[in-house]
């Protein structure tokens, strides 16, 4: 961040495919955090969120409209989207100029839910790289939906999203499987919860796949792809259940820790209360 006094900001760069419950995260972290102490600020980058739950800081809306760049340039909302991401990408004066003013605050960026954006186009990874310039550490925090644990072969597909997601943004990297108060209602798993967080031997997988007519034929395929993940070995969940304070509590110790953030005595504190309280009682973020 510019300034006579620079000061090293912190925060998270929430990405996933829509649905995955990015916007429902900041508002639970955002209250969680707040309750720790922390000054937090939420900028939505997400030009197509409307209705937002939470108090924004920062809205992209403000400096342009999914609305009027798909009237006036004649595009869907994927391209849309894309056209927005290169505009905030080429106007990031505007940014810092609204980023400015919120020094001290720790930072949750709700971005948009395109995929293409995180695996292959170039716009939000500049914008992160950018903010890297401004003394800004930011850790990405991917959130992919739990049901796709009870689909064998959607499950090798997060994982390759997941993994093209890493490499590509080039930031310290959190996932989480969002959604784990609901995945009792999308069908049993074939293997338990552990197998899909620490995403261990994979060729089971495989074998779930080649007892279905139409994924035996491509066998091969996913061997090649089960081996691409196995030999970087990078990919990992952190189960979530935004309702729950020790859940949310696990994926901010992994947040702070990949992006170096380091709390003082009055927040663990805050900490210790907030979980002593919540002992024995469930835990609901305010609507």
């Amino acid at each position: 961040m510019a300034g006579a006094a620079p000061t090293t900001a912190f925060g998270q760069a929430v990405i996933g495919p829509p649905g995955s419950g990015k916007t429902t995260y900041c508002l639970g972290m955002s209250e969680f955090l707040r309750a720790l102490g922390r000054r937090v600020a939420v900028v939505n980058l997400d030009p197509a969120n409307e209705g937002l739950p939470y108090e924004c800081a920062v809205d992209v809306s403000e400096l342009v409209g999914l609305g009027d760049v798909m009237d006036a340039l004649r595009l869907g909302p994927n391209g849309g989207l894309l056209y927005c991401m290169e505009y905030l990408e080429a106007n990031l004066d505007w940014l810092r100029a609204k980023l400015e003013p919120l020094r001290g605050h720790y930072f949750l960026f709700d971005c948009p839910g395109q995929v293409e954006l995180c695996t292959h186009h170039g716009a939000l990874r500049s914008i992160f790289s950018q903010m890297a310039q401004w003394d800004l550490r930011l850790t990405a925090v991917h959130l992919v939906d739990s049901h796709y644990c009870t689909d064998p072969a959607k499950f090798i597909s997060v994982l390759c999203t997941s993994l093209a997601t890493m490499l590509h943004v080039e930031l310290p990297h959190v996932n989480l499987l969002s959604k784990m108060d609901l995945i009792e209602h999308y069908g049993k798993l074939a293997f338990n919860l552990d197998y899909y967080t620490e995403v261990l031997d994979l060729s089971y997988l495989l074998d779930h796949l080649a007892s279905d007519p139409f994924f035996r034929h491509y066998r091969q395929l996913n061997e090649k792809l089960v081996q691409l993940i196995e030999d970087y070995s990078l990919v990992s969940f952190i189960p979530l259940n935004i309702q729950d304070k020790e859940s949310i509590q696990r994926v901010l110790q992994a947040v702070d820790k990949a992006n170096g953030y380091c709390f003082g005595v009055q927040e663990q504190r805050s900490l210790e209360a907030m979980m002593s309280a919540a002992m024995g009682a469930d835990f609901h973020f305010s609507s």
